[in-house]
């Protein structure tokens, strides 16, 4: 049998040429040739979802899709994979072969839709699969830096893979795709009995214990290892799937919190990483609040004394009428606040009080006198001070 012929045999996988860069190599020419290079538009954000049989992979790839605010559907390559020969192999708890899976999932990848972001369920689930994404990352960088100058920059930008594996050991996986069997023969039963509602899949391993386990150590032997050999040049993420499911997206949502380092364009980072993150600052802000206000008693204690008089005697008697609402905006024309020191120090008492105050200063020219002769105004500056102070409200239920 030709090599040719072998490898896109998906009826017989073990058959399969399992040279990564043939199989790889070949199905980018094809996609070269038919639709040019300049068309070779694939997702930024890739995020590619593994996990044993029963890990909750349905479940979370729509849950990683919301919190990532992927509007695309998630492209499972199970489903992709539906041709009668496919299905045949997978009711066996085997798997179809590697070149046909790569083919499909290229061409899904350059829809339109999944311009941005993509979740895959499923891939890659073999050493081969596992070359095939390093060489297609590669592609991906090899497009960017060869469109880098031109009109079509945009369409090839730095791209981010993430690796998720959800994890479950053997006799939960066996335990949940038996249940998710009962399960789907239970709901089908009852549409079958009232003409409502949608047929569910029902797999054959999802009905026999063998079955069952064969798939979970197909997993093990092909997938698991494929996917951990990923961690040294991906983004990855190992999540317990054992674990309550309020915890798995929980662990979920810290690994994938958005960090700019790993998903801006290099470029784009080196721009902007001078401004320091929210929460570098936040980290030390109430040590360096409580500096300064040691430093206005010792370097100006009668202006920090002027201030705390000013906030006791005119501020707190509104702020407490609006205690209900939390918010007071005052209005004042107090020289104090001449002295930009004292608004610094108004502002820090009010953050070491706990609330949150700002001040606006708005300069009106006022009339004074009138020259007849010239005609000429001469006006005088008044300065009002709108201070606006924020809290918590009260609590107590508003009608």
């Amino acid at each position: 049998m030709k090599p040719s012929q072998t490898a896109q045999s998906p009826s017989n996988p073990d058959l399969e040429i399992k040279d990564a860069q043939l199989i790889f190599n070949r199905v980018w020419k094809e996609l070269d040739e038919e639709i040019g290079r300049e068309n070779l538009r694939f997702p930024k954000e890739l995020i590619l979802l593994g996990g044993a049989p029963g890990s909750g992979k349905g479940t979370n790839t729509a849950f990683i899709c919301e919190v990532r605010g992927i509007s695309s559907p998630p492209i499972v390559i199970s489903q992709l994979l539906d041709s009668p020969d496919a299905r045949k192999i997978k009711a066996n708890g085997g798997m179809v072969g590697d070149e046909e899976v790569l083919r499909l999932l290229l061409r899904e990848l350059l829809k339109p839709e999944f311009r941005d972001s993509a979740v895959l369920d499923g891939f890659p689930r073999t050493t081969v699969q596992v070359e095939c994404l390093k060489m297609f990352y590669d592609q991906m960088i090899s497009l960017r830096r060869e469109f880098s100058n031109t009109g079509q920059a945009h369409f090839f930008r730095q791209p981010t893979f993430h690796i998720i594996l959800l994890f479950v050991d053997e006799s939960e996986s066996i335990a949940r795709q038996l249940k998710r069997g009962r399960e789907a023969q239970a709901h089908n039963a009852e549409v079958r009995q009232s003409g409502v509602g949608e047929l569910e899949e029902e797999r054959a391993t999802d009905f026999d214990p063998a079955l069952a386990r064969n798939r979970y150590r197909t997993f093990k032997e092909k997938t698991y290892g494929a996917l951990v050999s990923l961690k040294q040049i991906f983004h990855y993420h190992f999540i317990n799937a054992q674990a309550p499911i309020e915890i798995v997206q929980r662990n979920i949502i810290n690994e994938l919190e958005y960090q700019s380092s790993l998903e801006l364009d290099p470029r784009t980072f080196d721009t902007m990483r001078h401004i320091p993150l929210a929460d570098e600052i936040v980290l030390n802000a109430r040590q360096e609040l409580v500096n300064r206000l040691d430093g206005y008693q010792v370097e100006h204690p009668e202006l920090m004394q002027a201030v705390v008089d000013f906030i006791q005697g005119k501020m707190m008697p509104v702020i407490k009428r609006y205690a209900i609402s939390g918010r007071t905006m005052i209005n004042t024309e107090e020289p104090l606040f001449t002295d930009p020191v004292a608004i610094a120090i108004l502002i820090d008492i009010f953050s070491e009080r706990g609330f949150r105050a700002s001040v606006d200063i708005h300069i009106q020219d006022i009339p004074e006198r009138f020259d007849l002769e010239t005609g000429l105004i001469e006006t005088r500056s008044k300065r009002v001070y709108r201070i606006l102070v924020l809290f918590n409200g009260s609590k107590i239920r508003r009608g």
